[in-house]
This record gives C-alpha cells, sequence and structure tokens, in this order.
C-alpha cells in the first residue's frame, strides 16, 4: 500500500485540516500518516483558539515518519509561522522528498491575510520551490504574481508566471467569481483546463485540503499529474454532491460517500431486534441444555451411590 505524509493543522471539527486530509487519503486508497502544525479549537461556525507546536516538535514529527514510514507523496497545508515553514523546507530536503503537493494558504477567500508577511517571505523562499504542484486559489495566485486576475487569460498568465519563478506545475483554483468552477493546471508551458459544473452545497469547508489530499495520494498511487488532478476533481465533485449537512456554519463534505461495506452501515432497529431475540433465543437454549445435563450427572451420581 502506498503511503502519503500530510503536514497541516488540526482542525477539532473534522472538516478540513489534517482531519479532512485523512479521511480523502484513506477514501483514495493510500495509508494515511500525519506531521500536525498546529491544534484549531473550531467547528462549522468558526475558530475559537489556536495553539501552534514548536519548531522542534514539528521536526521531530517529520523525522518519525520519513525514517519508518517513507511517503510516496507529500501534501502541505497552511503553515502560519516562518519557523515551521522552515523546518518542513528542511526536512524534505534532507530525506529527499517527492510528489510535493503544496496548497499556499496565505488568503482567504474575501481576500483578508491568513499568514504573516514575514511567513508568506518564508514560504516563497524555501518551500515552494521544492513543490511539484501549487494549488493556489484566485486571491492566492494575485499574492504570487502581484497581478489581478479577472479572466480565464489572466489565470493562464497567473500560472504561467508562478510556475516559472518556481519551477513547478502549478493548478489554479477557479471560482472567486472568475468561472464556475473550472480549474487551470499549467505543467511544463501547456495550459490544460479541467471544467466543472458548480454544485449548489453551501457546505464546502475544507475544499482546498481535500482537493489537494486527493492529488497527493493519486501522485503517491503512480498516477501523472493529469490523471491525478482529473480524479481528485471528480472526487471532491463527489464529496460535495453527496449533500452532507452537519453543523450550524458552513458545514463539511461527505469525505467517504464512496466507501462501501458492513463496516459503514448505519443501524437497522429492526434487524438489531431481531438479532437480539435470535441471540436470547441460543441463550436460552444453552442454558436450558446445561441445566439438564446438570440434572442427568446429578441422577447419575445418585444411582451411583
Amino acid at each position: 500500500m502506498k503511503i502519503a505524509l500530510t503536514i497541516a493543522g488540526s482542525d477539532s471539527g473534522g472538516g478540513a485540516g489534517i482531519q479532512a486530509d485523512i479521511k480523502t487519503m484513506i477514501t483514495n486508497g493510500v495509508f494515511a500518516t500525519c506531521a500536525i502544525t498546529a491544534l484549531t479549537a473550531q467547528n462549522t461556525t468558526g475558530v475559537t483558539g489556536i495553539y501552534e507546536v514548536t519548531d522542534e516538535f514539528l521536526g521531530q514529527q517529520l523525522d518519525a515518519v520519513f525514517t519508518d514510514l517513507y511517503p510516496d507523496a507529500v501534501k502541505i497545508g497552511m503553515v502560519s509561522s516562518s519557523a515551521l515553514i522552515a523546518m518542513i523546507a528542511k526536512k524534505l530536503r534532507q530525506y529527499n522528498a517527492r510528489n510535493i503537493v503544496v496548497d499556499p494558504v496565505m488568503v482567504a477567500t474575501s481576500g483578508a491575510k491568513l499568514i504573516s508577511d514575514d511567513a508568506i517571505k518564508t514560504l516563497t523562499d524555501e518551500l515552494l520551490p521544492l513543490a511539484t504542484v501549487l494549488t493556489p486559489n484566485i486571491p492566492e495566485a494575485e499574492v504570487l504574481t502581484g497581478m489581478k486576475i479577472v479572466d480565464e487569460d489572466g489565470m493562464i498568465a497567473a500560472a504561467k508566471l508562478i510556475s516559472s519563478k518556481y519551477s513547478c506545475s502549478v493548478l489554479v483554483k477557479g471560482g472567486h467569481q472568475v468561472n464556475d468552477a473550472n480549474d487551470l493546471l499549467y505543467r511544463d508551458g501547456t495550459p490544460v483546463w479541467f471544467y466543472g459544473k458548480r454544485i449548489d452545497n453551501p457546505n464546502t469547508h475544507g475544499t482546498g485540503c481535500t482537493l489537494s489530499s486527493a492529488i497527493a495520494s493519486n501522485l503517491a498511487k503512480g498516477f501523472d499529474l493529469e490523471t491525478s488532478v482529473r480524479r481528485a476533481k471528480a472526487y471532491i465533485s463527489g464529496a460535495l454532491a453527496a449533500m452532507l449537512d452537519l453543523g450550524s456554519g458552513s458545514g463539511p463534505m461527505d469525505h467517504g460517500f464512496a466507501l462501501s461495506g458492513p463496516f459503514i452501515e448505519e443501524a437497522d432497529k429492526e434487524a438489531d431486534k431481531a438479532a437480539a431475540e435470535v441471540t436470547d433465543k441460543a441463550a436460552v437454549e444453552v442454558t436450558d441444555k446445561a441445566a439438564a445435563k446438570g440434572a442427568d450427572e446429578a441422577t447419575d451420581r445418585e444411582a451411583g451411590a
């Protein structure tokens, strides 16, 4: 079985971060390992607390994974401090990591920055040049290029510039009022469009984490990048189309929509009742037989006496 590593923060609500990554990786057929950059207290309505790990401890987690469960692909999500980013880059170089998917989480959909300028500089100087593929959304692509992206031509121009600057492939994720869920992969000087239909589901928490983890999973299994992106897009479409509705805010997707088998079936009360009756009946029969056997043995003893 192939192994994938996710380096990201923990989401106590289970919709994004490490939790989304692990569920995505399992459903996409790889063994998931992780290195946690931060603990968050959050649910579908928001984040109420963040506890960041030290760069030393993050390095220890990465040593533990790479020296025993060497990953076939690595996915990197949100990392908020310069020291943590530098440690990740150091360990990726140390262990010659391959198939590195970086989701450069820097800017919220609203356009607000999520990490400091210092952290962005470390990200662009040390981590992005190690990537196999970057998966920025449009606001993040604008930060990386200094461009304003208003149409598909702008997406192509931005992807070309990012690819040239960091010597990697780039998947610019659509939406954000530019197009209708169409993503652009720019690889080896060639743009490839992945056209999708927007799914009317308000529960989209963790879509970025999920897409990048699905890409990493497919790269780990040996698919080429274009095929990995195509499979990842199909997977996230299925997770959204399952229309899971949990929590009172922007909820998670159904990462396990494609799983099947007896271990994921929900309880059937009638079947459970019937099974209990059978079990009870069997227990009574065993008890009756044991009692009868005991009586027979007692009779035999009395006869012998």
